[in-house]
């Protein structure tokens, strides 16, 4: 008879921790978005562009990781509410460039101070040191496996 792991499969397997992990803490603030009013699509949209002059939807679409035609229709509806703004790429019309507006930016200030204040509190238990070196290290991680 094998011996049997000593812990279950999922419980030591990385895509599982880092999806679980992200789901649990992505779920504590994803409660302070939908009270602000915002679509959690919305809110990675802001914030993104929050600190960006423009992106176009392609960069928007894997920053936020939402499937580009699902948000074309949602940078849509966002224009037509006043968050972001849309014009035609200057070397390439197609590629239109989206930046937030002064509304968009008055709706994510807050989120983002209190994103920030979350993010703090998650890390708190690890202390700064290794704090910084877990978001290196999933820098790094994200940066080995995206496509180029």
């Amino acid at each position: 008879m094998a011996d049997r792991p000593s812990q279950p499969f999922v419980d030591g397997y990385l895509a599982y921790l880092l999806a679980r992990a992200s789901h649990l803490i992505s779920g504590e603030f994803h409660r302070q978005v939908a009270a602000s009013g915002l679509s959690i699509p919305e809110w990675r949209v802001l914030a993104t562009l929050a600190d960006r002059e423009e992106c176009t939807i392609g960069t928007l679409a894997e920053i936020t990781l939402t499937k580009q035609p699902t948000l074309t229709k949602l940078i849509d509806r966002m224009a037509a509410d006043g968050l972001v703004a849309r014009r035609p790429g200057l070397e390439d019309r197609r590629h239109a460039l989206i930046s937030i507006t002064a509304r968009g930016r008055e709706v994510v200030l807050p989120l983002l101070a209190e994103a920030a204040q979350h993010e703090q509190a998650v890390l708190e238990d690890f202390g700064p040191q290794q704090g910084a070196l877990l978001k290196e290290t999933l820098r790094k991680l994200i940066a080995l496996h995206t496509q180029r």
